[in-house]
């Protein structure tokens, strides 16, 4: 028999064994929000057009080909939300979230909406879920945005993940690269893709991007961003690479790695899985700094960073793994008596190491990372009514220890490093 009323091409209804996998999903998220202090956003499915032309940009795919946009009775360009980074900039302006203690963390998980073709993962209803840093520009948050997604996908289950990094600069160094990689691709246009030599009028970058096999060869003799950035870009982005080797997190330098979306800059990323299935669905998460994009809807200069994941990719790869049991999530609860603080650069390569110890050991920490004066963090641990205050200086790194703190009495211990997880469990 013949139905009448069938669901939309690239939409599906969500049945209670597949919703199983967004529970768990969604506990995942919830648990790493609840550890490093983010708060829970929901913006509109509608939002004016233009939010996503100026901030996603007119010469994306997905302003020029994928939104879903509509005209009012009343005249209103409005789109269905195809990703959330402009809204969420949007909301940070309109609510005065630039009053919030710094960072101001956001997370989100809900549907967008690309009128592309449907395939493996990937609809034209989808759902992605989100974690953005506003208002820090230190590269600590570029390294924890990364460990966020990283342990996602591990709680999930994926074991060979890997990370795809690259800078793509910024305002004061990428016109200078974008002419010399004009000016490479140019003269070697008749080699590129239909695609690609459409880009190259409009958006040279996105050349670099491209999967096309005809357009490998021009892609790999291309100058690259990373030998041209500017002092502040380098200076943004050595420290990172030195977070995540503090981490034993493995990154792999790509040069090629752009993300076809106008408002990044400096670090971007892509966490895949490093399979036959893996390669076939594309990257799981991925995401970058885009410090201008609060400015250029309006509002002021404003760091940021974060990125987002494609749920129904995740959940593809997820059922072909038979140990995965969506019904019985990773739990992550714990007290918040115990703040972290750190002076110096060697002592916060250490704490961010130290952090991911006491999340695992499932430890609630409150901590400060982002600051550096010391008297600021105690203040903010008092303020958390913590019971112990973990202090790791220039000299306790140097020595492998950290000095515990008892806020109440004020007596405090100097253990090794090693230890001060099993010692504070104990304490606790």
């Amino acid at each position: 028999m013949s139905l009448k009323f069938q669901t939309v091409t690239g939409m599906k209804d969500l049945f209670e064994t597949e919703l199983a996998y967004f529970a768990k999903i969604e506990k995942l998220c919830q648990n790493m929000a609840d550890f490093y202090g983010f708060q829970k956003i929901q913006t509109p499915i509608l939002e004016q057009t233009e939010l996503f032309e100026k901030g996603t940009g007119l010469t994306t795919d997905i302003v020029e080909k994928e939104m879903y946009s509509l005209r009012t009775k009343g005249g209103d360009g409005l789109t269905l939300r195809p990703e959330w980074t402009p809204a969420i900039a949007r909301a940070y302006l309109q609510h005065g979230l630039s009053a919030w203690p710094k960072p101001v963390k956001l997370w989100y998980l809900g549907p967008c909406f690309r009128h592309e073709r449907p395939q493996a993962g990937r609809l034209r209803q989808f759902h992605q879920f989100g974690f953005e840093f506003l208002g820090v520009q230190d590269p600590m948050i570029d390294a924890l945005t990364i460990q966020i997604f990283y342990n996602i996908l591990k709680g999930l289950g994926f074991r060979n993940l890997v990370v795809d990094l690259n800078s793509i600069g910024c305002g004061a160094c990428r016109p200078y690269f974008k002419k010399t990689l004009n000016n490479y691709l140019k003269s070697r246009q008749s080699s590129l893709c239909a695609d690609c030599r459409v880009r190259l009028k409009k958006n040279p970058l996105r050349v670099l991007d491209c999967k096309e096999e005809k357009c490998e060869p021009v892609k790999k003799g291309a100058p690259q961003m990373i030998d041209h950035l500017c002092k502040d870009c380098h200076d943004h982005f050595k420290p990172l690479l030195e977070y995540l080797d503090e981490l034993n997190l493995s990154y792999n330098l790509n040069p090629y790695l752009v993300r076809g979306l106008d408002y990044y800059t400096k670090t971007v990323f892509e966490i895949r899985e490093d399979t036959p299935e893996g390669a076939a669905q594309g990257a799981l998460a991925g995401g970058g700094r885009y410090d201008g994009l609060v400015k250029m809807l309006g509002g002021k200069d404003t760091p940021a960073c974060g990125a987002a994941a494609g749920v129904e990719r995740i959940i593809n790869l997820l059922k072909g793994d038979k140990t995965f049991s969506p019904k019985n999530p990773e739990d992550n609860e714990g007290t918040a008596e115990v703040f972290l603080a750190q002076v110096g650069d060697l002592a916060k390569r250490k704490a961010l190491k130290l952090l991911e110890e006491l999340r695992v050991a499932k430890v609630k920490v409150g901590e400060g990372l982002h600051k550096d004066s010391l008297g600021n963090q105690m203040r903010l641990a008092d303020k958390m009514q913590a019971k112990y205050v973990l202090i790791l200086g220039q000299k306790e790194a140097l020595d492998d220890e950290i000095i515990i703190r008892e806020m109440k009495s004020g007596s405090q211990k100097n253990v090794p490093l090693s230890k001060v997880v099993q010692e504070i469990k104990k304490r606790l």
